[in-house]
């Protein structure tokens, strides 16, 4: 049992490294039935930022309301989700343990998560004072940005 549970993580990085590209169809399979949105029609963002981060998510088409009022449906519940330190949805998208989930599901009274509407979809704003979490957050988007490859820079960004 052991030696299964250290093979599976170990298998779907080697997967992940000989055959990107059907590692990155995967994510977005996995994130269309996750998040409820097609994943080409709309665009990701991650920022950093000193105090945390915010996960932004918009359609490419502003006449597209079927996957904007999808994204709005789904980034509160995320919000809430993560609010309460359950990160079960990126687990499922990216078939892995994402880089800094454990210490912020452990840290969940240390971080806030607050979903704001935006005319394209949704951002889920992510605020923190505790440096661990704060460290912890910008793993998780650091992650994000790569496994979804959205092109944000990564580096820390002054809030709006």
């Amino acid at each position: 049992m052991f030696l299964s549970v250290l093979a599976l993580p170990i298998a779907l990085a080697i997967v992940s490294v000989q055959h990107p590209e059907s590692h990155h169809a995967a994510v977005d399979a996995r994130g269309a039935h996750v998040m409820g949105f097609d994943q080409a029609r709309t665009a990701h963002h991650f920022r950093l930022y000193a105090d945390g981060g915010a996960i932004d998510v918009a359609v490419r088409d502003p006449a597209d309301s079927a996957n904007r009022d999808a994204i709005r449906r789904h980034l509160p519940h995320i919000a809430a989700m993560f609010g309460d330190g359950n990160f079960d949805a990126p687990m499922l998208v990216h078939a892995t343990t994402v880089p800094g989930t454990p210490e912020l599901a452990r840290l969940a009274s240390a971080v806030s998560y607050r979903y704001v509407e935006t005319p394209g979809g949704g951002r889920v704003d992510i605020v923190t004072a505790d440096r661990t979490a704060l460290a912890a957050v910008h793993r998780f988007l650091a992650f994000q940005i790569a496994d979804h490859r959205t092109g944000d820079s990564g580096a820390i960004e002054t809030r709006p």
